[in-house]
This record gives C-alpha cells, sequence and structure tokens, in this order.
C-alpha cells in the first residue's frame, strides 16, 4: 500500500516522557496462561514542535504470552530506543522503523516508540491516523472476548454481550474447559457468530479434541499450539475443517508469509504492538490482503491510547473480521484519557481529530502513574 500522504518536513524529536501506568481491572480476567487483576504498562508521549504524541506498550509484566515483559521493555525504551531518537528528525514513521530493525525482536518495545511517532506526525499533517495509515469509515465493528470461567456465568455473559450488539464472541479455552463450554454456548446460542483462543495450550497430540470443534461452526480456532510453531499449525490444518487464526507465532512479514505460503493460518490477528508498530501491522495487511486472507485486529486490554491506535488502524481494507476493540468500560472503572470509548450495537466509532484522536485525562494520569521521567534532546 503506498504512503495515503506525502512526505513533508521532517519532524524534530524534542522530548518525551516515559510513564509506567496501573489500572486496576473491573473484574479479573482469566486465559489459559493464567489470571490478570490490573493492567501495568509504559506510556511514552514523544514531542515535536508543540504537539505530543503518545503510545503504550503491550508487554505484560511476565513472559507469559510473549517473551518480553514490562521491566525489560522499560529498560530497552530507557537506555536504547530513546536515546536514539531523541533530538532526530524523521520525515516518515517508517524511518523510524528502519532504524530499530537492526535489533533483535523486543517488537513490543519498538512499537511503543513507533506508534508514538505516528500519532505525533499524523497530528503534524493535521490527519487521523486512519488517514495517514490508509484507512477509512466512521465506524468499526467490534466483537468480545470472554476469559475463562464458570461455563453458567459464561453463558451469562454471552447473552448480555449479543444483546448489546457485539458481531462475534470469543471464548478462551484450555484443555478440560473446551468441549463442554462449546456445547452449552452453541445450545444456546445457535445463530452466534464463535470463535475459540487456545493462547497455545494445545499440542498436536490434542488433534483429536481440537477436531471436535468442527462440531460447533466457529468462524475460527485462534493460537491453538506452540506460540513459536508456525508449522505444527499448518499440519494441524490438514486434519481439521476449521481455519485456523495465528496470534503469537505472527511478529514479522517474514512469519505471516512464511504462514499463508503453508496453509498455517485461514486469517491472521494482527496486533499492532505485538509485529513492531503501525508500519508493519500495515504490511501484514496487505500481504493478507493478496493472498485474500481476512485480519482482524486483536487486544491486550489497552487502556484508550493504545485501544484508540487498534480503533484506527481497523480502518484498513483487510480488516474484515470483528475485533477486540470492546468498549474500555468493560475493562476500566476510569481511563486514563478524556474520551469514552464506548461501542453502539456492536459498532466501535472512530475517533475524530489529528493523530488517534483522544486526550490525556491528566488528573487521573497522575493517580494511576507509578513513575514517569521526562527527556530532553
Amino acid at each position: 500500500m503506498p504512503n495515503a500522504v506525502p512526505m513533508l518536513s521532517p519532524l524534530r524529536i524534542d522530548g518525551a516522557t516515559l510513564r509506567l501506568v496501573r489500572l486496576p481491572l473491573v473484574t479479573p480476567f482469566t486465559i489459559a496462561t493464567g489470571t490478570l487483576t490490573e493492567k501495568v504498562f509504559p506510556l511514552l508521549t514523544l514531542r515535536a514542535g508543540g504537539l505530543e504524541g503518545h503510545a503504550e506498550g503491550v508487554m505484560d509484566p511476565l513472559p507469559d504470552y510473549l517473551e518480553e515483559t514490562v521491566a525489560g521493555a522499560m529498560d530497552l525504551l530507557q537506555t536504547v530506543l530513546l536515546p536514539q531518537v531523541l533530538g532526530r528528525s524523521f520525515a516518515h514513521p517508517d524511518h523510524l522503523a528502519r532504524l530499530f530493525a537492526p535489533w533483535r525482536a523486543n517488537f513490543m518495545a519498538r512499537a511503543t516508540v513507533e506508534m508514538a511517532f505516528w500519532d505525533l506526525w499524523a497530528k503534524s499533517l493535521g490527519l487521523p491516523l486512519q488517514t495517514a495509515l490508509g484507512g477509512a469509515g466512521d465506524f468499526i465493528d467490534v466483537g468480545v472476548s470472554l476469559g475463562i470461567g464458570p461455563v453458567s456465568g459464561t453463558l451469562d455473559r454471552v447473552a448480555q454481550h449479543l444483546e448489546q450488539g457485539y458481531k462475534r464472541i470469543k471464548l478462551k479455552v484450555m484443555p478440560g474447559h473446551d468441549i463442554g463450554l462449546l456445547q452449552a454456548v452453541r445450545q444456546q446460542f445457535p445463530d452466534a457468530h464463535l470463535t475459540v483462543d487456545a493462547n497455545c495450550c494445545y499440542t498436536l497430540a490434542d488433534s483429536a479434541l481440537v477436531g471436535r470443534m468442527d462440531d460447533f461452526g466457529l468462524d475460527y480456532i485462534e493460537q491453538p499450539l506452540a506460540w513459536d510453531d508456525i508449522h505444527d499449525h499448518a499440519t494441524l490444518q490438514q486434519r481439521i475443517r476449521t481455519p485456523l487464526c495465528l496470534d503469537e507465532c505472527i511478529r514479522t512479514v517474514d512469519h505471516a508469509r512464511k504462514a499463508l505460503q503453508t496453509d498455517a493460518a485461514r486469517v491472521i490477528n494482527i496486533k499492532v504492538g505485538r509485529v513492531g508498530g503501525h508500519s508493519a501491522a500495515r504490511q501484514i495487511h496487505d500481504l493478507c490482503q493478496a493472498f485474500q486472507v481476512p485480519v482482524w485486529c486483536g487486544g491486550m486490554l489497552e487502556s484508550g491510547i493504545g485501544r484508540a491506535h487498534n480503533i484506527h488502524m481497523s480502518t484498513l481494507p483487510q480488516f474484515t473480521k470483528p475485533g477486540d476493540t470492546s468498549s474500555a468500560s468493560r475493562y476500566f472503572v476510569r481511563d486514563i484519557i478524556e474520551e469514552r470509548l464506548e461501542c453502539v450495537e456492536g459498532r466501535m466509532p472512530v475517533p475524530s481529530g489529528p493523530g488517534i484522536g483522544v486526550t490525556l485525562d491528566h488528573d487521573f494520569l497522575a493517580i494511576a502513574t507509578l513513575s514517569a521521567k521526562d527527556y530532553a534532546a
């Protein structure tokens, strides 16, 4: 996809603030790898010419999703990535992404800087981020992700969210909490768009069990096997009918290419932070478009800053399946932005205005901030 807007005068990054923020969750969120009761994340602000761009890191405190951690990312941001960009000028966010290319992995930390610059750059042009990215539209369709819990309670939550108009229900599953759950949900909601997310908790030895999920009319099965094994997913796809969707396995455009070429993924979940930022996410989007494979935008329990970034990315044309950008009030009693990012009948409005279109609630942010440090060029 060509750049949607022309390159203008380079932006010089003349300052930054790196915060560590903590937001308690409304209810615990349980998946196969554990339970979260709060969201702790880096929040980065970049400054240039009187403007500010914001982004958050999506890594977890412990390496239970991927290998990155909050502590490691904070250190890399402070000692390596921010010193690389402070005082330097960039004409386009793609240039900043290339600067970080020599570093191995650490895609989430790199994305934190790159995404903040996308916000800053779009604001310098007076454009919404979606326009700078090449997207369009006033709304996106949204699904919901439901954590692991008692089946009876899950049935109530499915009913509640279908009544609210959500376009897809994603159920977290794990061994012992899978077939029985699907039987109960599908019996009560025969027409609902259902998917499951295993967060890597099965192996090829479980192929027969995963194959039983074919009976429940799922839109796709997300990341059933190991977080770094594209090959075994290709093998599993040959054994089942339901499309496989990859999440953790896809961290670069090359990962996406290999998955698509080997039929390991018939759907791809693009998490902007997981793949290193918007530039890489666009490349994966374009590759999936060439393969005619649908994509959607996954969530990492982001605050309003990360959620706004995801919403804008989701306006690109190949995002044809509902993503995880559901209402912020499902997760947080109070968000760190002034605006309310809330769905209406299963559709999330795209924040208007330059950049990501949301503003920090500085009064509440001061309460939620665990640490903060300012940097000058």
